[in-house]
């Protein structure tokens, strides 16, 4: 117990929201430990109050005679989305015309206490869904004080490949899957303490009892579009309670801001349903799907007549550095890639054509074509696309 004590409540609050899922998974029936530890965590959730949208309203239709609310929105150390907003004295049109701000990097894993100012720079701007009108979204890199990019500020050597490449014209698509956990942390129509029946009718299933929380699902694709989100569809997953929306194709570092920015519009949508989001590449354990990231790839050569020759060049390219890839993939990846539940072995690369077990797929049509692009289905559900896409260009094209 002193050890669950010893950090802060919203940490512990975390911790019992991942454990309890293991805890249900290991111990059958429940145990008195585990019983606790659900009603205890069932305690803490008791007082964390969902948005009340009617009475917001009264609020979010007042004047706000000129002035503009921005909110920097920035990715801390643990992969997770952060935000704060600031007063803005006019409207802008571009990420140029807005000031630099900085936060507490010691509270977000980012620096230390006794140098803990690290500055937000705006990249990307979005209408913001939220709160409607002029107002912002204002996606940011990290940087130290010392003028150098944050240790956590992937952006700025994925942005730096991006334009060393221009000429190749990257086009990127990412399909992000994800769950959707009640205040226990089981997923959404699960029995407590229990499962449903196999996997087989959840998959872009329609009617209840196959899908669950679609009222969110939509919430979250028309704030995505409101904010200029390049969201290309959604679907309900093989794993009830799991999602997926695909973002893209996008063209070079476009496609990792739009992306962290719908996590961020997914988390707080969820926010005002008082739902937990989960992107953990493998939530429930067992004979069940994980989730992940799988990335849709090419160039200006792929896509052109004879584009499948290159597609092929580019598999000996990416076999090479398939450790390399798989670094910087996801963390818990290990316990997705296990080929098994449409997924290559995390220890071996392969590719194939329609080959959903391998870890790379060439949709059949694009076989067919002669040209086309290429589905890389390692990523975890959790990982950085600016790492993903920033790493694929550096194996393709070089880093310099």
């Amino acid at each position: 117990a002193r050890c669950f004590f010893a950090v802060s409540p919203a940490r512990f609050c975390h911790l019992l929201t991942c454990l309890q899922p293991t805890l249900a998974c290991c111990l059958s029936p429940l145990s008195t430990v585990q019983a606790g530890l659900i009603s205890l965590l069932s305690l803490i959730m008791a007082n964390t109050r969902r948005s009340d949208a009617a009475n917001l309203q009264k609020y979010m239709g007042l004047d706000q005679r000129g002035k503009v609310l921005a909110e920097y929105v920035w990715v801390d150390a643990h992969g997770g989305v952060r935000s704060k907003t600031k007063t803005l004295s006019r409207p802008v049109t571009s990420a140029d015309e807005l000031p630099e701000w900085n936060f507490d990097g010691s509270s977000t894993g980012q620096a230390p206490g006794h140098d803990s100012d690290v500055y937000l720079r705006p990249c990307a701007i979005f209408p913001d869904p939220f709160r409607g009108g002029d107002n912002i979204l204002v996606l940011c890199e990290t940087w130290d004080s010392d003028g150098s990019p944050n240790k956590y500020n992937y952006r700025h050597e994925a942005a730096r490949l991006m334009r060393t490449h221009e000429k190749e014209q990257f086009w990127f698509g990412l399909e992000q899957e994800y769950t959707l956990l009640d205040a226990d942390g089981w997923p959404f129509g699960w029995p407590k303490g229990g499962y449903p029946g196999a996997q087989g009718p959840y998959y872009c299933g329609v009617g209840t009892g196959k899908a669950q929380c679609r009222d969110i699902v939509d919430a979250h694709y028309k704030a995505c579009l409101y904010a200029g989100i390049s969201i290309s569809g959604i679907n309900a997953e093989v794993m009830p309670s799991q999602w997926e929306y695909q973002v893209g194709p996008c063209e070079g570092i476009t496609l990792g801001d739009q992306l962290w920015m719908s996590r961020f519009l997914l988390n707080r949508v969820a926010e005002d349903f008082g739902v937990v989001i989960s992107f953990a590449p493998k939530p429930i354990p067992g004979d069940w799907n994980g989730a992940g990231l799988h990335s849709n790839v090419s160039t200006a050569a792929m896509r052109a007549e004879g584009g499948m020759k290159v597609i092929e060049a580019a598999m000996k390219k990416l076999e090479a550095r398939h450790p390399e890839h798989i670094a910087v993939y996801g963390e818990g990846n290990e316990d997705r890639l296990t080929g098994r539940h449409e997924t290559g072995s995390i220890d071996k690369f392969s590719w194939g054509v329609a080959d959903r077990g391998g870890s790379i797929r060439i949709p059949r049509q694009c076989a067919k074509d002669g040209k086309g692009y290429f589905e890389d289905r390692r990523p975890a559900s959790n990982a950085d696309p600016y790492q993903i896409t920033g790493i694929i260009v550096e194996t393709l094209c070089g880093s310099d």
